[in-house]
């Protein structure tokens, strides 16, 4: 009679899945995707940056010692339209010939509920630094993390939008969205 409350315990065990740490170091940025979002004039616009390198260290179980960093390659905005491009890396805007890329390094992560984080760190956008926090949620799928977030910038904060646009042609406040796609390891 013990050996079969034994074995029943042992099959009942072996059934509940095994919570474990699940770790991700390495980002796909060829699945990834850092898009945009403003208003013109009174029409939502849309953008997105091609170009863009991050690192990923994070344990779920250790947040502690989690960290990123996201480098932005500014020269391959896309906003949809040539004339658009063609300004946004001028000194109003971006200033690329003076600041090319655009960073972000995280200095802690923060669980809020199960799969929702908040990343503090600094930005740093055309020379200016700033403190922000980031809310991502991760989607785990198979094997695979799929971070998603959006930061609301201020743009006055940067000083994007010199100059004749300085005014609320475009709006104040720029959504930046991203999706970043994570293999387990």
């Amino acid at each position: 009679m013990l050996i079969r409350l034994l074995l029943v315990a042992a099959l009942f065990l072996c059934a509940i899945p095994a919570v474990q740490a699940v770790e991700y170091t390495r980002v796909n940025t060829a699945a990834s995707q850092i898009s945009f979002t403003y208003n013109q004039m009174g029409s939502r616009m849309y953008g997105t940056f091609g170009k863009f390198d991050a690192t990923l260290k994070l344990d779920t179980d250790n947040l502690a010692n989690a960290q990123t960093t996201l480098h932005i390659d500014l020269t391959s905005i896309d906003a949809g339209s040539e004339d658009a491009n063609t300004e946004l890396v001028k000194p109003a805007w971006f200033d690329t010939a003076k600041f090319p890329v655009a960073v972000f390094e995280s200095s802690q992560f923060t669980r809020v509920s199960a799969n929702h984080y908040l990343i503090a760190g600094r930005l740093t956008l055309k020379g200016i630094t700033r403190d922000v926090k980031v809310p991502v949620e991760l989607k785990p799928d198979s094997d695979i993390g799929i971070f998603d977030g959006e930061l609301l910038l201020d743009r006055d904060r940067f000083g994007l939008g010199a100059g004749e646009w300085a005014d609320t042609v475009v709006s104040r406040e720029i959504a930046i969205k991203f999706r970043v796609v994570a293999p387990q390891q």
